[in-house]
């Protein structure tokens, strides 16, 4: 059956980014400014094989506070269980850990570059949502109607067939959904990398506005902001906006209220839409990346994290869990970002054997990890260990 097209103007939806004579660009390109090279040299201070470990547990952080903000909670300490197939007993938890999943493997898959070309093209959002819908439970693939309490079939990758409203806002007809993507992803597909940055915010806003799902919007969203920051800023994966967005959830979901809102006179701008509201959400987000950069760069300070990580292995050598020098060699790593096995006895100044009994050890404890048994070794940042080694990343399991 056709679905409804109200016949909605693509004009409800503008101003799709802040125009060139918006008197809000001057701050907010400095703040743009301040975002690329922040995050340019966090990612240049790292060495590669760190890179590649702290994305890892970025994915299950990102992941953690993405689904929080959408009322989930699932520690990454079960998600990093659920991805040894170590599920929970209880149906519910097991299905928002099979939730937790289908959001790092998509993560996993967008930081692997399986966007091919323009994240923001109507094909890559639908291929978002397929991505992360096909790996959910069923359960979690049927939603209700908060007023009629009809319930509905998400499909993966399909525009919704419904109409829906999210607090205030009615969002537009299933019918014009179509329309309004294209248009969404001509203004957004056009921009250069600069402006790219800029408009970050206003790309989320407006998918959100347009709610072309029945559900999973807000995860697509900030799948798709994180793919597009990866691309224009080479974050490598180091860094999540998700943390500090439900960090300020409350701020967050009333700057997204505020920009639903129309045009408030003749000094907002010239669109439906208020651009006054969308400058604010533009700083809030931008400044947003910029604080996570900036907590993840004092975070993994090199003498820090040494520090953090050595005293950790000393008290577990003393409790007989690792042999000696597992402090030692996790601080050389650390260093130089990965180690050949065979460069580990001279590293430690010790015998073949005592060598292969140290990474041993410390490959049973997940802290290290090698992609085959002739592989570099690289140091690994298991969730179980984040309150030790990453204080403040996400609240400890209790």
């Amino acid at each position: 059956m056709a679905v409804t097209d109200r016949g909605e103007s693509l004009s409800a939806i503008e101003p799709l980014v802040l125009s060139e004579d918006s008197k809000h660009r001057g701050r907010l390109n400095d703040v743009a400014i301040d975002l690329a090279s922040a995050s340019a040299g966090f990612r240049r201070s790292l060495p590669p094989g760190i890179v590649v470990a702290l994305a890892d547990l970025v994915r299950a952080m990102n992941c953690y506070y993405s689904n929080l903000i959408e009322g989930h909670r699932t520690h990454p300490v079960d998600i990093e269980r659920a991805m040894n197939n170590d599920y929970s007993t209880d149906p519910e938890q097991r299905n928002l850990q099979l939730e937790a999943i289908a959001h790092v493997t998509v993560q996993r898959w967008v930081d692997e570059g399986g966007v091919k070309g323009n994240v923001f093209a109507v094909e890559s959002l639908r291929e978002l949502h397929r991505r992360f819908c096909e790996l959910l439970p069923d359960e979690l693939l049927v939603v209700s109607d908060p007023d009629t309490g009809k319930k509905v079939e998400v499909v993966a990758g399909e525009f919704r067939e419904d109409d829906v409203r999210v607090g205030r806002h009615l969002a537009v007809s299933p019918g014009a959904v179509p329309r309004f993507m294209d248009r969404f992803a001509d203004a957004h597909s056009r921009l250069g990398r600069s402006e790219t940055i800029l408009a970050a915010a206003a790309a989320h806003h407006r998918f959100l506005w347009i709610h072309p799902f029945g559900d999973g919007n807000g995860r697509v969203a900030r799948l798709m902001s994180h793919a597009s920051l990866l691309e224009t800023l080479d974050t490598g994966g180091v860094w999540s906006v998700a943390r500090g967005l439900a960090r300020s959830a409350a701020d967050y979901r009333q700057h997204l209220m505020n920009c639903d809102a129309e045009r408030r006179n003749d000094l907002d701008g010239r669109g439906n839409l208020s651009q006054e509201a969308l400058a604010e959400f533009t700083d809030f987000f931008l400044r947003t990346c910029l604080d996570q950069v900036k907590f993840m760069e004092q975070l993994v300070q090199p003498d820090k994290l040494r520090n953090r990580i050595v005293v950790w292995a000393a008290e577990e050598t003393q409790e007989g869990l690792l042999p000696g020098s597992a402090g030692e060699l996790l601080a050389v790593i650390l260093y130089r970002g990965e180690l050949p096995r065979g460069e580990v006895q001279t590293a430690l100044h010790m015998s073949e054997r005592s060598a292969r009994r140290v990474i041993s050890a410390l490959l049973d404890r997940g802290v290290l990890a090698s992609e085959s048994p002739r592989a570099p070794l690289t140091l690994a940042f298991p969730a179980t260990l984040a309150s030790r080694w990453m204080p403040g990343l996400f609240p400890e399991k209790v």
